[in-house]
């Protein structure tokens, strides 16, 4: 078996999205751990929907999440060039021979000659497609289309009656019979540019790429990308096409429209996730490991990659579920990374001043350390941490209810007492300070401890109590135990 080439070829039209990086992901795994070799090829004949920067950040943002390239447009092995839009020497021989060989012909057609007829084709009940107008003109009607200043596309021709069938590596045997490819296709636009179909079946020939691993819409790309193969005698890739992955609380498509998910990398990134959970979760939406973990380390998902564990549903983006696995991560972090990694968000929220003191950052450090145990995200810090920082929450009404209690004043009395009298304000002295007013009153349990909480922090549930106060200080715990008992 020849050596396993795969390829991750986005448009630079915009930034990583989770369904591209997912794509990437697959051939960067499969590749791996086959040996094999893993290409990144930009597709960029859509000059007018290009951005600025679009292919930067689709590299940038895959080397982040981790994974490597052994051939790319900056990194260029022996099949270069690697961006559609400098191969244009390659394709414009392979499109006059399918001219010359009657494979393609010139079309004229404009494109209010086509909408008008898929309206009528339409109106009949038929599916929109091109019914072949410019099929069969004669070099002297071509001439005249030409000198009335009609610049034409590249149509191929569409073998009649024809199946065309192939072995899945993810669907199994897939059949498609060639009258319902929609007509007559364009492989090369009025600018010269070829399309995209065209362009993908030469580039897989040409760099020699084994397996085309992609989501399922393309499934109807494959056909006509089949024949452009057949056309030229050339062997075809083995495809592969992965599953949608859909919104696990609607349970419709992921799509770039729906704004309650975060659906870019860039996103997730800006907000402090972590590289190695998001390659972990990415991992997981379509496909399934054997057994029950679901924590792995990139080598061990590059060791276990099996693409016959690829899911036939649909992989749901659970939001959760990230969170969760990111928490996982965060919680295993070095307490110095992770604490460098907040603070740009609390400088940010204005919460902590730019280049603080070393004794502010041995502060913040212990408010990170507080709530590493929760965190599901580094930006998360700026909510978590609000009562370090003036905020107060207002109690709920149950809140409100324990703190009208008789019992309350006295334990917050009395544990505000205990508190002056303390030499060394450390949590260790602070839950003794809590252990005497039990003692001292007689109030134990619920009645002691939320009273306390919720007029220390407004809150009945947060991370650990004497660590919470000792970190507030002093100063400031005895002003909010006057505030409520006033």
């Amino acid at each position: 078996m020849s050596k396993i080439r795969v390829r991750y070829a986005p448009s630079p039209t915009g930034h990583l999205h989770i369904g591209n990086a997912r794509t990437a992901l697959f051939n960067y795994l499969f590749a791996r751990h086959n040996g094999g070799d893993f290409i990144i090829r930009i597709e960029d004949t859509d000059l007018k929907r290009n951005i600025a920067d679009g292919e930067k950040s689709q590299l940038k943002n895959l080397a982040w999440l981790g994974m490597d390239w052994d051939e790319s447009p900056e990194n260029p092995g022996a099949y270069g060039p690697y961006r559609q839009s400098e191969r244009r020497d390659i394709y414009q021989p392979l499109i006059d021979q399918l001219l010359v060989s009657n494979r393609a012909y010139k079309c004229y057609c404009t494109e209010e000659e086509l909408e008008a007829e898929r309206e009528e084709q339409r109106a009949r009940g038929e599916m929109p497609h091109y019914g072949g107008k410019c099929a069969h003109l004669t070099p002297s009607e071509q001439a005249a289309k030409e000198a009335a200043g009609l610049e034409p596309v590249i149509r191929f021709r569409v073998p009649k009656n024809t199946e065309y069938a192939f072995t899945d590596m993810v669907k199994g045997d897939i059949h498609f019979e060639s009258d319902n490819v929609g007509g007559d296709f364009v492989i090369q636009k009025r600018d010269g540019m070829p399309t995209y179909n065209f362009a993908v079946a030469v580039d897989d020939h040409m760099m020699k790429i084994t397996h085309v691993l992609r989501g399922d819409d393309h499934i109807a790309n494959t056909p006509k990308q089949m024949m452009i193969y057949e056309a030229f005698g050339w062997t075809p890739p083995q495809f592969g096409h992965m599953t949608l992955i859909i919104n696990s609380e609607t349970g419709k498509k992921l799509s770039k429209r729906d704004e309650s998910i975060l659906q870019f990398i860039e996103q997730y990134r800006e907000l402090g996730y972590l590289p190695e959970a998001m390659f972990n979760f990415i991992a997981l939406l379509g496909w399934s490991p054997v057994g029950e973990d679901e924590i792995f380390s990139q080598k061990e998902l590059v060791e276990m990659f099996d693409p016959k564990r690829l899911s036939k549903s649909p992989a749901a983006f659970d939001a959760k579920k990230l969170a969760w696995v990111n928490n996982h991560y965060i919680k295993e972090m070095d307490l110095d990374t992770l604490t460098d990694m907040c603070l740009p968000f609390l400088e940010k929220a204005g919460r902590v001043e730019a280049n603080p003191s070393e004794d502010k950052k041995a502060w913040v450090k212990k408010v990170v350390a507080l709530y590493q145990p929760q965190m599901s995200f580094a930006a998360e810090i700026v909510e978590l941490s609000g009562l370090f920082f003036g905020e107060h929450d207002e109690p709920t009404e149950e809140g409100k209810a324990i703190m009208a209690q008789e019992t309350t004043p006295v334990v917050l009395q009395a544990f505000k007492e205990q508190l002056q009298a303390l030499t060394e304000f450390t949590p260790e002295n602070i839950m003794a300070a809590i252990k005497a007013v039990q003692k001292e009153k007689g109030i134990k349990g619920k009645n002691l401890y939320m009273p306390i909480r919720i007029a220390t922090s407004g809150q009945m549930h947060g991370p650990d109590l004497p660590n919470t106060i000792a970190i507030m200080g002093l100063e400031a715990t005895i002003e909010k135990l006057d505030k409520a008992l006033a």
